[in-house]
């Protein structure tokens, strides 16, 4: 299975951006999520929904960030709004265990202050 993030760039803050992230196979019952990476971190989780639609968030995201998927395309989508140069990564998709697909390329947003 292949993971292809797509969607960064370079915004101010304040801004918004909208990442996607479609798999090459079903989701299936997989819960879905959203992660970030920095130089020197460790991959920290962002976002997670269920097949369902049920929702989890990092309280840093928490009120800016919405995850959404769409089964029938197998695409995961995270809308990023009032960004802040802290989420500032290069961000992934995966299921919440990391073991749905390998981890990709990820797609890069930077947030200039």
């Amino acid at each position: 299975v292949q993971l292809q993030a797509s969607g960064g760039g370079l915004v101010k803050t304040g801004g918004s951006l909208g990442l996607s992230c479609a798999a090459s196979a079903s989701f299936g019952m997989n819960v879905m999520g959203w992660f970030r990476q920095t130089p020197g971190k460790q991959r920290e989780f962002v976002a997670s929904i269920s097949r369902g639609g049920n929702t989890n968030y990092a309280d840093s995201v928490k009120g800016r960030f919405t995850i959404s998927r769409d089964n029938a395309k197998n695409t995961v989508y995270l809308r990023m709004n009032s960004l802040k140069p802290e989420d500032t990564a290069v961000y992934y998709c995966n299921n919440v265990l990391g073991s749905f697909a390998s981890w990709g390329q990820g797609t890069l947003v930077t947030v200039s202050s």
